[in-house]
């Protein structure tokens, strides 16, 4: 019997179930690192390769997200750094380590800014290398990926090290090994979840962080739909605050 959307659905709820309640003092933690930096003025750096960055996406720039916020993208070495473009046709360029070092170079970091680092793997170069210069300039990580799946492939990084391996907080995505859910008789698997859920962490911690930021008495510097009346300017002001801290780029 061929699969059906249903089934489909099905599958992601039970994982978005699981992924939503679980993990609450994972969670925590997280937040507490990101509300922390955010409360002294610093700037929440998302970074992600491949379908992960999709979760930088989600963390920055967004309405109903926190403006402090950046998102660090492969694309940056030729948007910031004069690379040529040819470079990024290069279906390899998120396992090699040194891009990492190139893109945080290029980025607008600063000390007391935190880092949130999304990949299901978890193994390839330049998301381990990000990951250890991170801790290496000292700055917190909060890590997105899929425990199952990296439990089951070894490390692409020179160090054998992954991910998980190095981060501050560890929160698990909830994908199966593969990503995707559905099983075909032939072989293979239709059905991922790992956008959706990492999505769903990223919104999960935003709505702890302005929940601890309300509680300290901090006004959250939060997005506006540039699309209803006053949110263009409501951003542009507090943006202003950030200026050269947090990039805006397709």
């Amino acid at each position: 019997m061929s699969p059906t959307s249903k089934d489909y659905l099905r599958q992601l709820q039970a994982v978005v179930d699981r992924v939503g309640t679980g993990q609450d003092e994972e969670k925590q933690r997280a937040a507490d690192l990101l509300a922390e930096a955010v409360g002294n003025g610093g700037v929440i750096q998302a970074f992600g390769c491949g379908h992960s960055e999709a979760l930088a996406m989600e963390i920055a720039g967004r309405a109903g997200g926190l403006v402090p916020t950046n998102r660090i993208a492969l694309r940056d070495i030729v948007l910031y750094g004069g690379e040529p473009l040819e470079v990024l046709a290069d279906p390899g360029v998120e396992r090699r380590p040194e891009i990492a070092r190139r893109l945080y170079d290029l980025a607008p970091i600063k000390p007391d800014d935190v880092f949130v680092i999304a990949s299901n793997s978890g193994i390839n170069g330049a998301v381990v290398e990000m990951a250890l210069l991170v801790k290496e300039r000292g700055h917190k990580l909060v890590a997105i990926t899929s425990a199952e799946h990296s439990a089951g492939v070894a490390s692409r990084h020179p160090s054998g090290r992954k991910l998980g391996d190095i981060a501050d907080v560890v929160l698990d995505n909830g994908a199966p090994y593969g990503d995707a859910t559905i099983p075909l008789p032939g072989g293979g698997a239709i059905g991922a979840v790992s956008s959706i859920t990492a999505a769903l962490l990223a919104q999960q911690l935003v709505t702890e962080v302005v929940a601890r930021l309300l509680a300290a008495g901090i006004t959250p510097p939060v997005y506006l739909s540039d699309n209803v009346p006053g949110g263009k300017e409501h951003n542009a002001e507090i943006e202003a605050r950030y200026a050269g801290r947090i990039r805006r780029t397709a």
